[in-house]
């Protein structure tokens, strides 16, 4: 527990150095060399379909394998090592400072009024089409990428991190990256992505709910509106085209006053997703510094509750 902690501290403090090598671009790497490999082996929808489960197995296991082996090796040094590389490789596994300082990036620019440059920028963490976005279309997509990447960036390796230390919690970033490069539904990765697609999705179920649930709790104790962020995570989670990004979109929506959901393009094409909170009000620059607060507040009381969590877990079982 107390590396966890210590590692949610770097990330708030040093977040992601651009000259220290991240974990996860050693996994992207793995992953495009056997999805080559993979897709010169393997053609029919089947066959694509068997090698897509290999591939999530493969890399996954080579991630939990590897932070292992890598943890034991330090601990033939010295103990302390141990706990210092642990430390580092979950600090590596959390987004919060990085993923606020994304969003902040987009807002700067909009506030000012330079609308070319905000979506420039958004278009770096969200995978829509950017470039045709007014205000509210930047502000919605930095909103809801926040929302969504509490779970992705933070409560979901956090949730693993607390079962089973680093080697689980870089397991998961493995899942999440095999998600994010191979977890599409159109004709090039139906098939081979389909396994690491369902494997997201199964991974992020509870932590979801989680952090949906410390969302409407950020509300209440930033003020905001908790009540709202309550309804609108009963009423409109389930209505998102995901069956998890919907319960901390929901609740951020809620707790903002906020309406999320509609249009969006993905490579020219349209794609309608339900409203969430649809009373709310359109989103806009100053909502973007308001969603990084409710990210940093949600992100403290998941490492709170889960740590109280374990050592209840720990006490009694």
């Amino acid at each position: 527990m107390l590396q966890v902690a210590l590692a949610y501290l770097l990330d708030l403090v040093v977040g992601d150095p651009p000259r220290i090598p991240h974990p996860v671009v050693a996994m992207g790497r793995l992953i495009a060399v056997l999805e080559a490999l993979l897709r010169r082996l393997a053609r029919r929808p089947l066959a694509l379909r068997a090698a897509g489960a290999f591939l999530a197995a493969a890399v996954v296991g080579a991630s939990y394998a590897a932070t292992l082996l890598l943890l034991r090796l330090a601990s033939l040094l010295h103990p302390w090592a141990a706990v210092a590389l642990e430390i580092w490789l979950l600090s590596t596994t959390f987004a919060v400072r990085g993923l606020a300082e994304a969003a902040r990036e987009v807002g700067e620019p909009l506030r000012e009024g330079n609308l070319l440059l905000a979506r420039r920028r958004v278009a770096m963490i969200v995978g829509r089409d950017t470039s045709s976005l007014d205000e509210e279309g930047v502000a919605r997509a930095a909103v809801e990428t926040v929302a969504e990447n509490i779970v992705d960036g933070f409560v979901s390796p956090l949730f693993y991190a607390l079962l089973g230390g680093a080697p689980l919690a870089m397991a998961y970033r493995a899942v999440n990256t095999l998600d994010s490069m191979v977890g599409y539904r159109d004709e090039a990765y139906r098939d081979l992505g389909w396994a690491s697609a369902r494997l997201d999705d199964l991974a992020n179920f509870l932590p979801a709910r989680w952090a949906g649930l410390l969302l409407v709790v950020a509300a209440w104790l930033s003020g905001r509106r908790a009540g709202a962020a309550w309804r609108a995570l009963k009423s409109d989670a389930c209505k998102h085209p995901s069956p998890n990004s919907g319960f901390p979109e929901a609740a951020m929506a809620g707790a903002l006053g906020l309406r999320l959901g509609g249009w969006n393009y993905y490579r020219g094409r349209p794609s309608f997703r339900p409203y969430l909170n649809e009373a709310g009000e359109p989103p806009r620059a100053r909502h973007i510094s308001q969603a990084v607060d409710m990210l940093y507040l949600t992100a403290a009381l998941a490492v709170a509750s889960g740590l109280v969590a374990r050592a209840l877990a720990g006490k009694f079982f």
